[in-house]
């Protein structure tokens, strides 16, 4: 019988697989290790806090003979998130990742900057959502409706938490993932300070509506 892919819990044991995950995807869906000195520079900061401080909000999407292929990543409150992540988690990773010194000349550079300013993630704009969240998927497992059905899971345990809207900071230039937002149901929220050709914001409301249906990653 061909095991069947569906969506669970993350268990610690799965810290491995999201690094390698979030490093296969990370250069706007696409693989990092092309174009990054370092490439675990990106986990560092957009995978592995997530399952540290809100393990309860990271689910997985299982290939059916336990392995991870696909995960949703979230925290249903932005600020204390980012307060966690000055405080405890960014002094584990300061001295491998060094803030540069001036504007940053690789993109292992941007996302060390980015590591050494949670506080860009409290955007006034985006209080109405509090909860925010990434996800990715293997390319094999794209387009299958799992990224759906990851989507719905985090949002039914945003919801159990009271938490009424979440948001997203993505990168303009992945289209692709902007088309699967859009089917999702994230409209865009304007944010000053923020420039539209480099990162988009999305947002919307943790309800699983219709509109959210349909052919998706």
């Amino acid at each position: 019988m061909t095991p069947t892919a569906a969506v669970r819990p993350y268990r610690p044991a799965d810290a491995p697989a999201l690094d390698d995950i979030c490093i296969r995807t990370g250069h706007n869906g696409r693989d990092s290790r092309p174009v990054y000195a370092d490439p675990a520079v990106l986990p560092a900061v957009f995978a592995a806090p997530y399952v540290h401080f809100d393990p309860d909000l990271a689910f997985v999407l299982d290939d059916g003979q336990g392995q991870a292929v696909g995960y949703i990543l979230g925290t249903a409150d932005t600020p204390r998130f980012a307060e966690a992540f000055r405080a405890q988690w960014l002094p584990r990773f300061a001295d491998r990742y060094p803030a540069p010194e001036k504007a940053p000349a690789t993109l292992d550079e941007v996302i060390a900057g980015l590591l050494h300013d949670p506080e860009r993630m409290i955007v006034p704009e985006l209080a109405a959502y509090p909860a925010h969240l990434h996800i990715d998927l293997l390319p094999a497992w794209q387009g299958r409706g799992h990224g759906r059905a990851l989507m719905r899971t985090l949002w039914r345990a945003l919801r159990e938490r009271g938490v009424p809207a979440v948001h997203l900071v993505m990168a303009t230039a992945n289209k692709p993932a902007r088309a699967f937002y859009d089917r999702m149901g994230f409209h865009v929220i304007e944010a000053a300070g923020l420039d539209p050709a480099d990162v988009t914001c999305l947002g919307r409301t943790t309800q699983d509506t219709a509109r959210s249906g349909g052919a998706g990653r």
